[in-house]
């Protein structure tokens, strides 16, 4: 029986070409999911084993719906981070395919694709209309189930391969290290395949009020383990205007000895800790590295 993935749908984005190279078809059954939200629900609730997410894009930063609903809506377990590259294409119906880029007189894309091409689209498509919608694979069907529309999508090659489009021009994004960060929660599991490139634990701290130089404090704790913290985020508490919650991955996981004592150090100045998670991490840092086979195709 193959265990239950969900992840941010639909089929045909980045987040359900990390699913894939995260969870083998062979061994996982993967189901979309409509937001963030529903894939932690469903993993809080127990409906599935495992859900994939986006944490953080190397352009455009944190995903704040991920970090809000891990502290405040749901009590799920990091269990593995994986980096994956992005590169994003300007694809068409094909049809189209031979028509010069001035033709074209609106692009569909997710915001979070369109901003990080936007430099590229100025310059490629200056005339056209930009049009959001829920997902670059939504985009991609869209432009397939409209052929007789001077359409364009952003998206991954997946969805264009999905729906038949012909991509026109490739890695439109406008930095090449474009890279997103996403992770999966639920039950410890092992990649039977992928080499562990290292490990990260993720915790999150709460300052106690009446302490200056707390922060500092807590830094300085990590500091003199010789833990390196690779990501330091504020998030608000949503309870009263200037306090906030701290996301901290250091670079180590829970059984490495500094860990322990920074932790304990921590919780001696008076902060509250909670552990989010220890797990490997995973990349594929190649953006020729082919998926999987997708047997739903």
């Amino acid at each position: 029986m193959k265990h239950p993935v969900a992840y941010l749908g639909p089929r045909g984005t980045f987040t359900h070409e990390a699913v894939r190279r995260l969870f083998p078809e062979t061994d996982y059954q993967h189901t979309p999911c409509d937001s963030i939200p529903d894939v932690l629900l469903a993993v809080d609730r127990g409906e599935f084993a495992h859900g994939v997410v986006p944490m953080e894009n190397a352009i455009e930063g944190s995903v704040n719906l991920t970090l809000d609903w891990l502290v405040h809506h749901v009590d799920v377990t990091l269990t593995a981070e994986l980096i994956h590259p992005i590169n994003q294409n300007l694809m068409t119906h094909p049809d189209h395919a031979q028509w010069p880029l001035s033709r074209f007189t609106r692009v569909l894309s997710h915001p979070q694709a369109v901003a990080q091409c936007r430099s590229h689209l100025r310059e490629l498509l200056p005339g056209a209309t930009i049009s959001y919608v829920d997902s670059t694979a939504e985009a991609s069907r869209q432009v397939a189930g409209h052929p007789e529309e001077a359409w364009v999508a952003i998206g991954p090659q997946s969805s264009g391969l999905l729906y038949g489009l012909t991509i026109l021009e490739s890695g439109i994004q406008d930095y090449p290290n474009n890279f997103t960060r996403f992770i999966s929660v639920g039950r410890p599991w092992t990649h039977r395949t992928r080499a562990i490139v290292g490990w990260k634990t993720t915790l999150l701290i709460t300052l106690p009020s009446d302490f200056p130089g707390a922060l500092h404090r807590v830094l300085t704790s990590f500091s003199d383990c010789e833990i390196n913290l690779s990501r330091i985020e504020s998030r608000p508490t949503k309870k009263k205007l200037g306090t906030y919650y701290f996301f901290i991955d250091a670079e180590a996981g829970l059984d490495h000895p500094g860990i322990a004592k920074a932790i304990a150090d921590v919780e001696h100045w008076g902060c509250q800790v909670r552990q989010l998670g220890s797990y490997p991490c995973y990349t594929f840092d190649k953006i020729g590295d082919p998926l999987p086979v997708d047997n739903g195709r």
